[in-house]
């Protein structure tokens, strides 16, 4: 019984650490869901990241829904797009949060990007690599000087849960 307790907590500490979602007055549009990614024409650094690196897109995808349960499958993307008030936002801090993945186990990985004022600007995470279809909550954070922007969260699920989203973009050749 002990042990089933202690597993239990353990199990649980997660979730209960996952602060709710949440959407600042500091923007003026903010829309969340899955995307089928472009080509990248390019990778930028990214130091907090478990690949080092983050995509470079020419073209901003459409949501091909706005579902927060995400089918884990490589070349799928899911996140936001936000547009801010004012001025836009430079040097915002994004935090993505998730099941332990990679060699070291990560949990947490950021960079920097950046809210436009006069068009929504899309931060999203991608599926590359078979090591990042972690199933469990993910949360997608940004903040600027320490006040939250926006959180959102998506829950990564089997891709057999999900049929339809699994193969919308057409990478069923990848199902995990």
């Amino acid at each position: 019984m002990r042990l089933t307790l202690s597993l239990l907590l353990l199990l649980a500490t997660p979730l209960a650490a996952q602060a709710p979602d949440t959407v600042s007055d500091r923007l003026s549009s903010f829309e969340t869901g899955v995307i089928c990614p472009p080509p990248s024409v390019g990778e930028a650094p990214a130091p907090g990241t478990v690949a080092g690196t983050t995509h470079l897109i020419e073209e901003e995808p459409p949501f091909v829904s706005n579902a927060s349960r995400v089918p884990a499958v490589l070349g799928l993307g899911f996140g936001a797009k936000a547009q801010a008030r004012g001025l836009g936002l430079a040097d915002v801090e994004i935090e993505v949060t998730h099941p332990p993945m990679g060699p070291d186990g990560a949990t947490r990985q950021s960079f920097r990007s950046r809210i436009d004022a006069f068009a929504p600007s899309l931060t999203f995470y991608q599926f590359d690599f078979a090591y990042e279809l972690v199933q469990g909550l993910w949360q997608i954070e940004a903040t600027k000087d320490g006040e939250t922007l926006y959180r959102k969260t998506f829950e990564v699920v089997a891709p057999d849960q999900m049929p339809e989203l699994a193969r919308i973009c057409g990478f069923e050749n990848l199902l995990s």
